[in-house]
């Protein structure tokens, strides 16, 4: 853990932030024009319009943002990890590291990890207010709902509690698809090939334990407590 480079990781954080943002903000934007589409009508026709901002703001902040923000994360920056790691192996970079007396794990995966979980959480929150807005728009643009009744619905069910769960969620999947991507980059073999087939096995890999990984998360964080949706 010694040799942490305190540059490193400040590089790291301003690479992931703004690279990011612009993917996040389009596909939230979209995901929640799309989402409130196929919900809203229903409940309309159930006559159930205090309720919409509720649902909206349940299924956006424990499972849409942290979902989309961390595949829009895999596809960006976890293969730029695996393909920046994968050709300084090639290229005998991390090699020359260890001749330097520098540890590659402090110096390269350590300062990428914890950018990762610093930088996902703010990606998450931002996801969830652009897909609110999104859905508030679609609401009284399509189906003339009162801007002052959706957010009243919003702030009805949004909790610090649910905030922190779902902060919580992405701060593990940033963990471990920083490190699956990191440890494929390292393991990277023969030319320029291996760079690609360890970025496709990092993003094939990081996805499949990403839904794995939110099952169980979503069952041990949201299974026990009551409905958000009481009154």
């Amino acid at each position: 853990m010694n040799n942490i480079d305190l540059y490193v990781l400040l590089e790291q954080i301003e690479i992931l932030g703004p690279s990011s943002i612009f993917l996040v903000t389009l596909t939230s934007f979209f995901i929640g024009l799309v989402f409130s589409l196929q919900i809203v009508k229903e409940f309309l026709y159930l006559n159930a319009i205090n309720l919409i901002g509720s649902v909206l703001t349940i299924s956006f902040l424990r499972e849409l943002s942290p979902i989309l923000t961390s595949i829009v994360f895999i596809g960006k920056i976890g293969s730029y990890f695996t393909a920046e790691l994968a050709t300084m192996k090639l290229t005998e970079q991390i090699d020359a590291l260890y001749i330097l007396r520098v540890n590659p794990i402090s110096y390269l995966v350590i300062p990428r990890i914890i950018a990762s979980v610093l930088v996902l959480p703010l990606l998450n929150l931002f996801s969830f207010l652009i897909s609110l807005l999104s859905s508030s728009f679609i609401c009284f643009i399509f189906y003339n709902i009162d801007p002052n009744i959706f957010f009243l619905s919003v702030f009805s069910t949004l909790s610090i509690v649910d905030v922190l769960k779902s902060s919580f969620k992405v701060i593990v999947f940033g963990f471990f698809i920083s490190l699956i991507s990191c440890v494929w980059g390292l393991k990277a073999e023969g030319g320029a090939k291996g760079v690609g087939v360890s970025t496709t096995s990092s993003v094939v890999n990081s996805l499949l334990f990403l839904f794995i990984l939110d099952f169980f998360l979503s069952y041990y964080l949201f299974d026990n407590i009551q409905s958000a949706l009481k009154s």
